[in-house]
């Protein structure tokens, strides 16, 4: 295996380009059958967990980064959340038939799954300290151009963004067929050092022959050539299990030359508790527990993770009477 579930940046140096690539195997496998969603929107969600991915692992203090879409589509919600430094958590909301209805009719792409809306990018930074929401309209895109509409609009930085979800099935000897889900994905960015982004820059001749010199470009050439790999990259390529990310990043840049860094590991784990949801229950006033009340017990059901919790009347009694007003998260 290539390494599945871990976040690779890179750095294109000659072509000013510094990236991410994700490949997500177990973790992704175990967010999705967890909940038995139909293979439509699976790959909607995988697709959003991949994305997700590569912009979490970029902050660089503790919080959270959380993507999620309201929409009028068959998928009226997707919410992933990232917490630092590798806490991964999605869930999705859908209408099973309007989503049987949209395969039967040869509608299930992402744009036609989400349908018109809104997606927000949210990047959290704890307590006392103030969220940072960007918001994309949806229309008719697919998460890629979203991403790079994102960024386009809201950090002013070139991005080109590719993603890719795949059923996998595999047979083990004396056992039944395995159906597992993976997903993939690069972003790259356009970062010169330069402020005044110049208009020339000595590219290094990578990993070109020995006495092979050194070429100069336009700067915009070099943006173009780096999109122009990236646009080169098959789905295949993102989910295959057996192919490496190094091994990706140096098909594409080995002319100019590619760095790779530490891998960023990510784990499904979802930040549901007992406590949390007991914190949630004592939000509410007496009249809403009363309601939430049947048989003498209250339970919730984590939307991540699927974990129900089961309160009754006189631990709820005793904790509200007995503690502080409080908040889940």
């Amino acid at each position: 295996m290539a390494g599945d579930d871990v976040v690779r940046p890179f750095a294109v140096e000659p072509l000013s380009v510094r990236g991410r690539t994700v490949r997500l195997g177990p973790a992704l496998d175990a967010i999705l059958t967890r909940h038995a969603y139909p293979a439509p929107v699976s790959r909607l969600l995988a697709e959003a967990v991949a994305l997700t991915s590569l912009l979490g692992t970029s902050l660089k203090f503790d919080g959270r980064f959380v993507l999620q879409t309201r929409s009028d589509g068959p998928v009226s919600m997707i919410v992933v959340d990232f917490a630092t430094p590798d806490a991964i958590r999605a869930y999705a909301s859908y209408d099973a038939d309007a989503v049987a209805a949209a395969v039967a009719a040869g509608h299930a792409t992402t744009p036609e799954l989400l349908g018109n809306g809104q997606l927000a990018l949210t990047v959290d930074q704890g307590q006392h300290m103030q969220r940072y929401q960007g918001i994309v309209t949806l229309d008719g895109a697919g998460f890629e151009a979203i991403a790079q509409t994102y960024f386009r609009q809201s950090e002013q930085i070139p991005t080109v963004v590719r993603l890719a979800a795949a059923e996998v099935l595999t047979r083990e000897p004396g056992r039944d067929l395995k159906h597992t889900w993976r997903a993939g994905g690069l972003l790259a960015q356009y970062l010169p050092e330069s402020e005044d982004r110049r208009r020339q820059a000595d590219l290094h001749p990578g990993d070109a022959p020995e006495g092979h010199e050194a070429q100069t470009v336009d700067v915009d050439d070099a943006w173009n050539e780096a999109t122009s790999l990236v646009g080169t990259v098959e789905d295949a390529e993102l989910t295959d299990p057996m192919l490496s990310a190094e091994t990706l990043l140096y098909r594409l840049f080995h002319e100019r030359g590619v760095r790779v860094f530490d891998e960023q590991p990510l784990n499904d784990r979802c930040r549901c508790s007992r406590e949390r949801v007991m914190d949630m229950i004592r939000s509410f006033s007496a009249d809403d527990v009363t309601h939430m009340t049947v048989d003498g017990r209250i339970s919730v059901t984590c939307e991540f993770c699927s974990t129900r919790y089961t309160f009754t009347a006189e631990e709820i009694a005793q904790d509200t009477s007995s503690g502080d007003d409080g908040a889940a998260e």
